[in-house]
């Protein structure tokens, strides 16, 4: 009966979505056809809708909507040219300046907008034709573009993180935004690293260093894009206010930051804006929902402890058993987009690491980290379609130049996963988590 459960559960869920069912109705489908092994039908649709709008009955998720606000306002408010610009400050000197380039502004952009794609695009479209201009391979470019605009969901304010904190019973927000920054950046500098070697290798350009003024002035230019971080994360660590209460904060200045400040986005545009922002939350709730009710079907069933009596079987070292999960994601990650794979299997792994002695916040930059890599690879990674987009390079082109970036994102992963104080350093000096 237990592994009947499991193969019902995730049988049919993997069935409907071969079918082309949405993922959250797939979810929702799969945990109502596991309940009614166990219930009768109108029992099991009773129980199954209780969890989903439980599951959604929590104040910390209106950070999401207010992010995803702010994060469309600071799209379309002209705030990727002036990072870009303040990158090539940053980063102009180096080999292949432009591609360094392209990884400051999408750890700078990305970390602002909280949005991947947003940063594949808006980043990836700025900085492609001047790339080819300097006689840059597209292919290289799109995949320097692909690999580092990941960067900014572990490099906070992040929506990832705020799931997460939801899914695995209250983790602390603050604790996770500050845990992201050092694998954030050490995702960026290693994928610098590669860039920079390759670059090196064929004879890219050095992009002209910048005048004091050009310097002065481009700096001026950003920071009141950057304020954003500084405000939220200084709230958040200050405790004058909750995380929440921030992504409400963030709204507000990006809106006078995009509108009253650059003017580059006018009071016609926010009525789009707005609806665009309510669609994308609306998506990301329904999924939310739908993973809550299964995620009460997987505790119920008892799967999560069956998984872990049977990864436990195979080896009881930490080590080995991190490498499993770590392996599974990866696996997850090729076909299942970030979210949904977050709140299916955040159940199942976080109890078997925190038996091993791991912090769900360590765990938790883990994971995302893990996943963020899944965005990148085909078939179904969202970064990696964008990015060959906005580049106008096929997928299949692009594979090979992938790889070494793909080879530094596993071995930086490995760090974040046994090296705890990378992630648990910077909580613990400000926050004393």
């Amino acid at each position: 009966m237990e592994w009947q459960v499991i193969i019902v559960l995730f049988g049919s869920f993997f069935f409907f979505l071969a079918l082309g069912v949405p993922i959250s109705f797939a979810i929702s489908v799969a945990s109502l056809l596991t309940v009614m092994l166990q219930l009768p039908f109108d029992a099991a649709i009773a129980v199954i809708s209780q969890k989903m709008a439980s599951g959604l009955d929590s104040f910390a998720l209106l950070a999401i909507p207010f992010f995803i606000l702010a994060g469309n306002i600071m799209n379309q408010g002209g705030i990727a040219i002036r990072l870009i610009e303040f990158a090539k400050v940053m980063g102009g000197q180096l080999p292949g300046s432009l591609a360094h380039v392209n990884v400051l502004a999408n750890m700078m952009f990305g970390s602002i907008s909280g949005s991947a794609v947003a940063s594949a695009a808006a980043v990836g479209g700025t900085m492609s034709p001047l790339q080819k201009k300097e006689g840059y391979d597209p292919a290289y470019s799109a995949a320097v573009n692909i690999t580092s605009c990941p960067t900014g969901l572990l490099i906070p304010p992040s929506n990832t993180f705020i799931v997460y904190s939801l899914i695995s019973g209250g983790t602390s927000i603050g604790a996770l935004f500050l845990a992201g920054y050092i694998p954030g950046m050490l995702m960026g500098f290693g994928l610098m690293l590669v860039a920079g070697i390759i670059a090196k290798r064929r004879g890219y350009p050095i992009s002209p260093k910048p005048t004091r003024a050009e310097v002065i002035r481009k700096t001026l230019d950003a920071l009141p894009s950057l304020g954003l971080i500084v405000l939220v994360m200084g709230g958040i660590i200050g405790g004058v206010f909750t995380a929440t209460e921030a992504s409400a904060i963030a709204v507000v200045y990006t809106l006078l930051l995009a509108v009253v400040f650059y003017r580059e986005v006018s009071f016609r545009q926010l009525p789009s804006i707005v609806l665009e922002s309510v669609v994308t939350t609306s998506i990301v709730l329904l999924l939310i929902g739908a993973s809550m009710g299964m995620s009460w079907a997987m505790a119920n069933a008892d799967i999560p402890y069956m998984i872990s009596d049977a990864l436990m079987t195979v080896s009881e070292n930490p080590i080995v058993v991190l490498l499993i999960i770590n392996l599974i994601l990866l696996v997850v990650g090729v076909f299942m987009d970030m979210t949904p794979a977050l709140l299916i299997f955040t159940p199942i792994f976080l109890p078997i690491a925190m038996e091993l002695g791991m912090d769900p916040v360590h765990f938790g930059i883990m994971m995302t980290f893990n996943l963020c890599i899944g965005i990148c690879t085909p078939p179904v990674g969202s970064a990696l379609f964008i990015g060959c987009s906005v580049s106008k390079v096929k997928i299949d082109k692009v594979i090979k130049p992938l790889l070494p970036f793909y080879a530094v994102l596993v071995l930086t992963l490995g760090l974040v996963t046994y090296i705890p104080q990378l992630s648990l350093t910077l909580p613990k000096v400000f926050l004393g988590y």
